[in-house]
């Protein structure tokens, strides 16, 4: 364990952060997301939940200020039961904590998530129960 880092980030997450550059993307998968079929690199985080995944990342990883939305979220399927997953909101309030307004999040179709999870440079797989609970980062830059 290190002073600073939360005990959630392992050593295999944390080298992976520090691998990636500027522009790359990583996935937070919920339990249900096929993260082994997309993955270039895997990282396994069965029993945590996708939120306090995100802010113990976001301590360490900037978010990308040259795009537009350096997050996105795989929108609800037309038709779906689910209007608003209510964990979106929980995202919200973590992003905001960190500094990152919610106009900085993109809602994207499953299909088109799933292709873009397959050039992130990472999928971190999660035991999380929320539906729709996916997230993307695009690392920025410390400057």
């Amino acid at each position: 364990m290190l002073k600073g880092i939360s005990n959630l980030i392992s050593p295999e997450l944390l080298k992976i952060l520090m691998e990636m550059g500027h522009g790359d993307e990583i996935v937070i998968g919920d339990g249900n997301f096929p993260a082994a079929t997309y993955a270039q690199r895997l990282v396994r985080c069965d029993g945590h939940d996708v939120p306090p995944l995100l802010e113990a990342i976001l301590e360490l990883f900037p978010l990308d200020e040259y795009v537009d939305k350096p997050v996105a979220l795989m929108a609800v399927v037309p038709g779906d039961t689910t209007p608003t997953p209510p964990i979106w909101k929980t995202y919200e309030n973590i992003l905001q904590n960190n500094g990152y307004s919610s106009d900085k999040i993109e809602h994207m179709d499953r299909f088109a998530f799933y292709e873009r999870a397959k050039n992130a440079f990472a999928i971190i797989a999660t035991g999380e129960s929320a539906i729709y609970a996916n997230v993307l980062l695009k690392k920025g830059v410390i400057k």
